[in-house]
């Protein structure tokens, strides 16, 4: 007999942008690859939407009527809604860059293929569901420094009980650290195991990712817990209990 096995909802995505070809393309490319799709064409429509859905990533275009694209990531990363794929026709690094700081877990520029916009989403949405599901073995959670992180419920509290808000990409990071602790991990390797998107963008929204969970970390100790170690990569320097 086939032992049962549990499936896997689809995951709901919402394309936010003004340009109501290309979302009719996107909606239709994701929804032959099994994913629930809705659309919007501006900020009051995409809030409707998740005032009333569960919607696991944001396809969001930067340059929109009335709320732009940075102003809606601003507002929304880091509150535990959905994770944020930033796209845009401003392919200049600063605009990447600053997507990226204000949030988003990754960044694509328009036009991409819509097999490399396919594989950004399955990955954001894997990371997401890694983060929900919790990691596989018997650790159900991390202390540290007098954090306290729960991969199930995507939580990390602070020394004094504040819970700090993390994005899907830097939870993923967060977690890819923790579990080899005092132990350098290339952006490679934290691109792998925190099941980021490949090539250049990937690799920037690392660093950038790494510098803000920094400072979202050091604003409630002193000690460096980030090290960048040069060439090499990044390293989790502290003692890390599972629980």
């Amino acid at each position: 007999m086939v032992p049962n096995r549990a499936v896997q909802p689809a995951r709901h995505v919402l394309v936010v942008d003004d340009d109501a070809h290309l979302r009719e393309q996107i909606v239709g490319y994701l929804q032959e690859h099994g994913f629930v799709l809705h659309e919007a064409g501006d900020a009051a429509s995409m809030e409707a939407i998740l005032a009333q859905e569960a919607v696991d990533l944001i396809i969001l275009d930067l340059m929109l009527p009335g709320e732009d694209g940075l102003s809606i990531c601003r507002r929304l990363a880091g509150s535990g809604g959905p994770a944020i794929l930033m796209m845009s026709a401003m392919a200049g690094e600063v605009d990447r860059v600053l997507g990226l700081e204000l949030g988003a877990d990754d960044y694509l520029p328009k036009p991409c293929s819509p097999r490399e916009l396919l594989a950004r989403v399955r990955a954001i949405i894997r990371r997401v569901d890694e983060a929900r599901a919790g990691a596989p073995g018997p650790a159900k959670g991390y202390q540290f420094l007098g954090f306290t992180v729960s991969p199930q419920r995507r939580q990390v509290r602070a020394p004094n009980g504040t819970t700090i808000l993390l994005t899907a990409g830097e939870f993923g990071l967060l977690k890819a650290l923790l579990d080899q602790p005092e132990r350098i991990l290339s952006r490679e390797d934290l691109i792998e195991q925190s099941g980021a998107g490949e090539g250049e963008v990937a690799g920037r929204a690392i660093d950038v990712q790494i510098s803000r969970l920094r400072r979202k970390l050091h604003s409630y100790v002193e000690e460096e817990i980030i090290r960048t170690i040069r060439g090499a990569g990044y390293m989790l320097d502290a003692r890390v209990s599972r629980i």
